[in-house]
């Protein structure tokens, strides 16, 4: 027996080392991974864009708060509607198909925001950035986790995150120095540039053995590991996965709830929600207000806010492979939790009228801990995680829903926090603190640990 397992790890180790191959073999996994970010970094371009713009804009065109208000929310309800679309739409015309049509939609509503000369122009082209922003939140992580060898999936997946939040922070910095319709052709960029790329790359080789292109999979898998890697037992495994898979019905949204798919299914849509209802969006949007009703300085603060999360992202981007995905992620609720708790106190010295000047120190260091706690795990590894544990027959559709969960539990956390702000300041903060406490329990009682394992050893475990 000890033999038998001494054989079964030799050929682990030289399936492993086969996979490796040499540093060199491996640029065109990194050139894939960077032009799929270029999405990543396109979809920050979005979200960041209303917030340094919000002035110029209203004045501009003359505005009211309400015409504003929906300019900005509007992208949400298109992103809802990518979200719906995207898991048919990249299982139809593939992973780069799918992340084409989310460049076209960006760059035609970059060049409609541009040209705007009244509200309803504006609100179309923020409507298709957030489309396109919805199809790259599903197909982005998705594409990385199938062309990623698995002891680089999870930091690769990672840089999604990392270039969202640094097309957030670049838009917040350059709109501070362009105006609105410049800053609108900037968002253009990354789509350029993605487009480009995906000439060059090669289609997620998952998806090309999906659809039965066996010599098209086989010329992306070699092309990904490296020219001289033995690339046999992986696509035998892959292969062997798939043609189990085609046994089973084509999935539909209600085959979701089926007892074979329940558990990924609830973990998947169970990270979104402890993701969103945590209160992200709500004091994502509305850092400024919160700095200022604090007594301290917006605009230092947002900045600080801004460089945090991107370099924090970074951290999480070198320890997810390394920790492992569980680990962080209850620290990362631990931390949320926390944040919450420091700000929730501030607000009510606040209301007490006592230790004044400590209740600014407060919420700016609970805010300050949030975001970094928010970075370093529960902003990025839900997103991983979700792309591992679907099996690829339903994929497409699982992926849809959990990233319209996603989306409305966003619209949902930004639309209430101001109303629940109103109601009591204190209950608001101790209450994402309570959903936080829940996402830590979440975690450990349900989630499993993904790291160094191949995609279809997740699947096969999660939905035996």
């Amino acid at each position: 027996m000890a033999a038998g397992k001494d054989i079964e790890n030799g050929k682990n180790e030289g399936f492993t080392a086969a996979l490796i191959g040499k540093e060199d073999d491996r640029w065109m996994v990194y050139l894939s991974t960077f032009v799929a970010v270029c999405g990543s970094y396109a979809f920050g371009s979005c979200a960041g864009y209303s917030s340094p713009t919000q002035s110029a804009i209203s004045q501009d065109l003359n505005f009211s708060i309400a015409e504003y208000s929906l300019f900005g929310s509007i992208l949400t309800f298109g992103a809802m509607v990518g979200a719906i679309t995207s898991g048919p739409i990249a299982d139809f015309v593939g992973r780069k198909g799918a992340m084409k049509v989310s460049s076209v939609f960006c760059v035609a509503g970059w060049l409609a925001i541009y040209f705007a000369e009244g509200v309803l122009v504006m609100d179309i082209g923020r409507l298709a950035t957030g489309y396109g922003m919805g199809v790259f939140s599903y197909v982005v992580p998705v594409f990385i986790a199938e062309i990623a060898p698995k002891e680089l999936r999870g930091a690769l997946t990672t840089l999604n995150q990392l270039m969202i939040v640094t097309g957030v922070s670049v838009a917040f910095i350059i709109g501070t120095m362009v105006t609105w319709r410049t800053l609108a052709l900037t968002g253009i960029v990354p789509c350029v540039v993605l487009v480009l790329g995906l000439f060059i790359i090669p289609e997620s080789p998952r998806w090309l053995a999906k659809i039965g292109h066996e010599k098209e999979f086989e010329v992306a898998l070699q092309k990904l590991r490296g020219k001289d890697a033995d690339i046999s037992e992986e696509a035998a495994e892959i292969q062997d996965y798939v043609e189990m898979l085609e046994k089973l019905p084509k999935a539909k949204l209600f085959d979701l709830f089926q007892k074979r798919y329940s558990r990924s299914i609830f973990i998947g849509v169970g990270l979104m929600i402890c993701q969103q209802l945590g209160g992200i969006n709500g004091i994502c949007f509305y850092t400024s207000s919160i700095f200022e009703s604090a007594g301290f300085p917006s605009d230092i603060g947002t900045i600080i806010y801004a460089i945090l999360q991107v370099i924090v992202t970074a951290v999480g981007a070198t320890l997810i492979d390394k920790a492992g995905r569980k680990p962080l992620l209850v620290v990362s609720a631990s931390g949320l939790a926390l944040g919450c708790i420091l700000t929730g106190v501030s607000y009510y010295l606040k209301g007490l009228n006592i230790a004044g000047n400590a209740a600014p120190v407060l919420a700016v260091t609970g805010i300050m801990v949030y975001i970094g706690s928010f970075s370093v795990g529960m902003g990025a590894v839900p997103w991983v995680i979700m792309s591992e544990i679907f099996p690829i027959n339903v994929k497409g559709v699982a992926g849809s829903f959990a990233t319209l969960v996603n989306w409305f539990g966003a619209w949902l956390c930004s639309y209430t926090f101001n109303f629940l702000m109103a109601w009591n300041s204190f209950g608001t903060f101790i209450l994402y603190a309570t959903i936080n406490a829940f996402a830590i329990l979440f975690v450990i009682k349900v989630v499993p640990e993904t790291k160094g394992r191949t995609l279809e050893q997740i699947q096969a475990t999660i939905n035996a």
